[in-house]
C-alpha cells in the first residue's frame, strides 16, 4: 500500500497543508530511506513531535533539510 499525503481540508485559499507527517509519509515525500530519516532526526536536522508512541515529523523542517541538500549545477 502506497503512502500518500492526505488532504487535510480546504481553506479559503485552497488545500490546507499538513503541519506534521508520520515517518512513512516523510519517506514518500522525500525519497529518503527510513534509516536516513532517523539519522537526520538523531542529529537534530529534522524536528519531531511525539504523541505517545507516534513520531510526527514537522513538515517545515523536513522541507528545509531537503532544500539544504539541493545541488547547484551551475558551478
Amino acid at each position: 500500500m502506497a503512502t500518500t499525503i492526505r488532504e487535510v481540508g480546504k481553506g479559503a485559499n485552497g488545500p490546507i497543508e499538513p503541519f506534521s507527517v508520520r515517518i512513512p509519509t516523510a519517506i514518500a515525500m522525500t525519497g529518503l530511506s527510513r534509516s536516513r530519516i532517523y539519522e537526520l532526526i538523531a542529529c537534530g536536522e529534522i524536528e519531531i513531535a511525539k504523541d505517545r508512541r507516534s513520531t510526527l515529523i514537522i513538515v517545515a523542517s523536513l522541507r528545509e533539510a531537503v532544500r539544504r541538500r539541493v545541488v547547484d549545477r551551475n558551478l
